[in-house]
């Protein structure tokens, strides 16, 4: 069963890090669109007029793929504040909960992004000549990984594998403590 949970989290980190270049790549697309979009408009006088639209576009896509990667590496979608005031057993059970609640919201996103798809797949952007579910499409496959990394961590904690052993626990007097003058 280990070795199971080992091969699938090897998997899920490949598809975590693809997930982050796309991000990555779709954040500076998306800012080069605008720059061109800006150059356009007080350089040339002529904004194009797929920039807007591809940008949204984009901006989905790398928010979407990018919160992903964030529930993965455990800094996005979770109940932090209050792990700060429970005991650590109170601690375990709530961040199970937290699975539980972050791989429901996942699927919601799969669900009804799927409907959103459905809806708009007749529709057509005009300045970009393609079918409108393309918007909702990083919405489903945003939803599809977060539900998935979720699931992996609420498996592995359920086997009893070390989940949380390198989340760094912030100790709210560590920050009152005064510093060392060196």
């Amino acid at each position: 069963m280990k070795a199971f949970f080992l091969t699938t989290s090897r998997i899920l980190d490949r598809v975590g890090f693809v997930a982050l270049v796309l991000a990555a790549a779709g954040l500076v697309l998306m800012t080069c669109v605008v720059a061109y979009a800006v150059f356009g408009r007080y350089v040339l006088n002529s904004t194009p007029s797929w920039a807007e639209a591809a940008s949204i576009m984009l901006m989905g896509w790398f928010i979407f793929l990018g919160a992903a990667v964030g529930v993965r590496e455990r800094t996005h979608l979770g109940f932090d504040v209050l792990l700060y005031v429970l005991p650590p057993s109170g601690k375990s059970v709530l961040r199970a909960i937290s699975d539980v609640v972050v791989f429901a919201f996942g699927s919601g996103m799969v669900v009804f992004g799927l409907s959103l798809v459905d809806l708009t797949w007749t529709n057509v952007a005009p300045t970009l000549g393609v079918s409108g579910a393309f918007s909702y499409f990083p919405l489903v496959a945003g939803g599809l990984l977060i539900s998935l990394f979720a699931l992996e961590r609420f498996c592995a904690r359920l086997a009893g594998l070390p989940v949380d052993d390198d989340v760094p626990e912030l100790q709210p007097e560590a920050h009152l403590a005064p510093r060392d003058p060196r």
